[in-house]
């Protein structure tokens, strides 16, 4: 039998503990999971993809996952689970919304290599309504963002919230 190699990539800007709830219930249902950190500058990334690399890596450390990796990747995400010799994509859903979107690009990777599947899992009920892009929002507006992320990631992003200036009016 095979290996099971699984990728769960993303942009991970910042971190989410919804992430990491994908990253460790992901990492049960293959041998070896790779954390493809990616580069997408159309959601305009507070931290670089260096920044975002190292913030993964360490959570992930954190988490004790002997059979976890994370990797850097600029590709097409079914060129890099070939390079990487993955046979499952995994992403998290936490709503209808996403499922459109990530319905849709699993129907175009099928197409270009249906020997990869993606499995979708469903984020913790408790971990739901968070997402990357609200919680720097909260972050620039002076809200606690701390039942969201990490300590360390939550004082990274407050730190880079100073650093540029970008505290909204409240």
């Amino acid at each position: 039998m095979s290996r099971r190699i699984g990728i769960y990539p993303g942009t991970f800007d910042p971190i989410t503990l919804g992430h990491a709830d994908i990253i460790r219930r992901g990492s049960k249902l293959v041998d070896h999971l790779i954390i493809g950190v990616t580069t997408n500058p159309s959601k305009n990334p507070m931290f670089s993809t260096d920044e975002r690399f190292r913030m993964v890596e360490r959570e992930v450390a954190n988490m004790g996952l002997s059979n976890v990796e994370v990797v850097g990747f600029n590709a097409l995400l079914v060129k890099f689970a070939q390079k990487q010799g993955a046979n499952v994509i995994i992403r998290g859903l936490r709503a209808v919304a996403d499922f459109e979107y990530e319905y849709q690009m699993a129907g175009m990777n099928q197409q270009l290599d249906d020997d990869i599947e993606t499995v979708f899992l469903m984020a913790d009920v408790s971990l739901q309504p968070i997402a990357s892009k609200l919680v720097k929002e909260i972050a620039v507006y002076g809200g606690d963002i701390a039942r969201f992320v990490s300590q360390p990631v939550c004082e990274e992003v407050n730190a880079r919230v100073r650093e540029q200036g970008m505290k909204g009016d409240y």
